[in-house]
């Protein structure tokens, strides 16, 4: 299993370490602390806002998901508040960037 390539279908998933139940975040196929093997499951989509930012009539946020992944995600619609909470509505891969589209709950 490969992130980007899950990523540009569409599917969020997340690298958890196989010996110390660690989130690898960002991605890899190694766990940053014990440097064993890792395996890939379907990420959870549910999260809150840490932080937000308006450009025009677009708010961007800073979510975190599973206590431990920090993402970037273009709100849908309404207007954000600190410690909402959001889920991811669509994910891709755009220009070679990662792409999180959120929304609130």
């Amino acid at each position: 299993m490969n992130f980007d390539t899950e990523l540009e279908n569409g599917n969020f998933i997340v690298a958890e370490c196989k010996h110390c139940q660690k989130i690898v975040w960002p991605p890899s196929d190694f766990c940053n602390k014990c440097f064993r093997d890792v395996s890939w499951r379907k990420g959870a989509h549910e999260g809150k806002i840490i932080e937000f930012s308006r450009k025009n009539d677009s708010y961007f946020c800073l979510i975190e998901i599973e206590k431990s992944i920090r993402l970037i995600g273009k709100l849908s619609r309404g207007i954000p508040v600190e410690g909402q909470q959001v889920k991811i509505e669509k994910c891709g891969i755009e220009n070679k960037n990662y792409n999180f589209e959120i929304s609130l709950l």
